[in-house]
């Protein structure tokens, strides 16, 4: 009966029935604990892609579904529900989870049962590696992008020393690491950083080391919940020093939960939801660029118009994305070998190989010309709603650009893109 119990409400509040025959994808989202605020939103993108999907004629005529399950925000708790997803529920496909120490905490099981595991998430482990089972694929910027995103604006601004206050996870301690690094490769003085533990009463005494250095400017790297804290403390303490602010705080959450208008003016860097064909460098010199946002756009309206109104998150552009990749090397295996592919290892290659840029483009606006390309046996690289996928030999995405970005009057702006050219220090 708890074992039941358990299982009843781990899924997503308003989870669907589920087709017989279906090719299954699984997932493991926070729809409750401190990082509630964002599990709906990025199931909403899958289902979405789901739906687009089957729309277009699934895999043959077998629909795709999706089963989710709950993190509960916490690495213990939404590592059972991941066990339970590869071992009960059988599922050979994951996207997910948001929690950088469950992605890592589940990956042995992952290789060893050799499925196949989709990283959509900002704080996604690295993929830098190689095995002979099991695949991995990373969607989003790496702390490396960030970082050289961050140092190039710093540098530019011609401030001249920096260093960081960052929670002591694997993904904020590499976003410190490498914003440090390429800001002394390029000129600047990295002064002595600072970490901390989240979940702490007060950080009082953290926010003062940091800010005791007199850098010209203090990365903030963590998560919303714990950055909520540390901002409305450090406001009360007076403002000293000036923040940069990590991918993950662009988020509603963050600015609902801190003194209004206390981070305006501060500029933090999140990945760029404009296509590479949609920019272009407009100065050699300053590396400044120029990009439009019609393809970012179309997918808001269409998520919008599903769900009511609603607004994805950016993350989100990327989870739907994360669905529809495998779908389509699903579908263009079975076209080619008649055979679905039960091997993560397998489609991975299969997914890297169809993602090249020699290769006919693919648009989610157009599934189902995409879904019938495939079946014909042409491959087709895709232009999603987050990006245009192009992998390196270990399942990483490649980005070009990072967008920079503003807090005014309580809500974010967007800034000028910066580019992601820092390959010397790779």
């Amino acid at each position: 009966m708890g074992l039941a119990s358990l299982l009843s409400t781990s899924c997503s509040p308003t989870e669907p029935e589920h087709p017989e025959g279906a090719v299954v994808i699984g997932t493991v989202l926070p729809f409750s604990g401190s990082e509630s605020a964002i599990g709906r939103n990025l199931e909403q993108a899958m289902l979405l892609a789901i739906e687009d999907l089957n729309a277009a004629g699934g895999l043959d005529g077998r629909p795709f579904d999706l089963r989710s399950r709950d993190s509960h925000s916490s690495s213990r708790r939404g590592l059972d529900q991941l066990l339970q997803l590869i071992y009960t529920d059988q599922v050979s496909y994951v996207v997910g989870p948001e929690e950088n120490d469950l992605a890592r905490n589940i990956a042995q099981d992952m290789q060893g049962l050799d499925l196949f595991h989709m990283l959509p998430g900002y704080a996604a482990p690295s993929v830098a590696r190689s095995a002979t089972t099991g695949g991995w694929m990373r969607l989003a910027p790496s702390p490396f992008d960030v970082g050289c995103a961050l140092a190039k604006i710093a540098v530019r601004a011609g401030i001249r020393t920096a260093n960081t206050l960052a929670a002591r996870d694997d993904y904020n301690t590499t976003v410190s690491s490498s914003f440090t690094t390429h800001f002394a490769a390029l000129g600047g003085r990295a002064l002595p950083s600072v970490t901390f533990t989240s979940g702490e009463l007060t950080y009082t005494k953290k926010i003062s080391t940091a800010f005791d250095f007199d850098a010209g400017r203090t990365l903030l790297a963590a998560h919303p919940a714990t950055a909520s804290t540390i901002v409305t403390e450090w406001a009360v303490s007076g403002r000293p020093g000036t923040w940069f602010l990590g991918p993950a705080l662009r988020t509603e959450v963050l600015l609902a939960n801190i003194p209004t208008g206390s981070l305006d003016g501060f500029f933090g860097v999140s990945p760029s939801l404009s296509l590479r064909s949609e920019c272009q460098i407009t100065d050699e010199d300053e590396e400044t660029a120029d990009c439009t946002t019609g393809n970012a756009a179309a997918f808001i309206e269409h998520f919008s118009r599903r769900w009511d109104g609603e607004v994805p998150l950016p993350a989100a552009h990327f989870y739907y994305d994360g669905v529809v990749l495998i779908a389509m090397g699903l579908v263009y295996a079975q076209a080619t070998s008649g055979v679905v592919p039960s091997s993560g290892h397998e489609l991975r290659k299969i997914i890297r190989g169809l993602n090249s840029p020699d290769h006919e483009a693919a648009s989610w606006r157009d599934l189902k010309a995409a879904m019938a390309s495939l079946r014909a046996g042409t491959r087709q690289r895709y232009v999603g709603a987050a990006a245009e996928y192009e992998f390196d030999m270990y399942g990483a995405n490649t980005h070009y650009f990072m967008q920079k970005w503003t807090i005014d009057d309580g809500e974010f702006v967007d800034v000028a893109p910066v580019p992601v050219t820092c390959e010397a220090l790779k």
